[in-house]
């Protein structure tokens, strides 16, 4: 079945793709996708997604000629929807992949650009670069959107301070890059739109900060007391918190800026948080 080049099928619609099926829907386009219970499935569809449930094996029956944006995490073998839907790729589109700076490695504060040298840190890098190349073999022209740390309505530096459970963890030195996800979004529908695009993209805002900042403005915007400093060394974190900090690096977002025509509205976490709080 062939359909308009306006229906955009999503795999994996969570937090990000939620926002990126928004705007879609907003531009007029048709949006679909996979979820993984029932009653996601029904919330979506009240919100215009035809959303059905996939449990991540087997294949999928997707129109063709739809845009394919995949937001499904890897696993040890790499991305689950390569595996087994390699075979409708060629009628797809356009691919979109959802990656990580994460890629990149430990910087040590330096620049990553959309031509930087891999070199993942961690385990879950690794599994992304896998993920990566198997699309990049399924189909050259897949597009690769690395993203730095996301945040937005419901998961920010503003929650964790009204929980109680924000620490200002200090580890000198230590910077990080940041997209709101309405700026995610609205990079990922420019991206969409323009299928003869291909390469590796960058969404994340013009300000790397240190993650201690962050708190701090959160705390002075809600008006309560600063959390004490932590000393990185006796934090204490998990293995999960603690990956996030072996990482240091800023990404810069000018030739995703060029070739897109796009530019975020939230360029650093300050106005990112402001627009939360109201």
């Amino acid at each position: 079945m062939t359909v308009p080049p306006s229906l955009l099928f999503i795999f994996g619609v969570g937090y990000s793709a939620q926002r990126v099926a928004a705007q879609a829907l907003e531009q007029g386009w048709q949006v679909c996708g996979t979820v993984r219970s029932d009653d996601k499935a029904r919330q979506l569809g009240e919100k215009g997604i035809d959303a059905e449930v996939w449990s991540g094996e087997g294949p999928l029956n997707v129109p063709d000629g739809a845009h394919w944006l995949i937001s499904v995490p890897p696993d040890s073998d790499g991305c689950p929807v390569a595996r087994v839907m390699s075979h409708a790729a060629p009628l797809a589109a356009s691919i979109t992949y959802l990656s990580t700076t994460g890629v990149y490695g430990d910087l040590g504060g330096g620049w990553a650009f959309e031509w930087s040298d891999l070199n993942p840190g961690s385990a879950r890098a690794k599994r992304r670069v896998l993920a990566e190349q198997q699309w990049r073999d399924i189909n050259t022209n897949t597009r690769l959107v690395r993203l730095p740390g996301i945040y937005g309505p419901g998961r920010s530096a503003l929650d964790r301070v009204r929980s109680g459970k924000a620490r200002r963890i200090i580890k000198p030195g230590q910077v990080f890059s940041r997209i709101h996800v309405e700026d995610l979004a609205s990079g990922i529908v420019k991206l969409i739109e323009a299928p003869q695009k291909t390469g590796v993209f960058h969404l994340c805002d013009d300000a790397p900060a240190p993650p201690q900042d962050v708190i701090t403005l959160a705390a002075g915007l809600l008006g309560v007391d600063l959390p004490a400093p932590v000393p990185f060394e006796t934090a204490d974190l998990s293995a999960m918190a603690a990956s996030f900090y072996a990482d240091c690096k800023r990404v810069s977002n000018a030739q995703t800026k060029s070739k897109l025509g796009w530019r975020p509205i939230h360029k650093s976490y300050e106005l990112g948080l402001a627009s939360i709080l109201r």
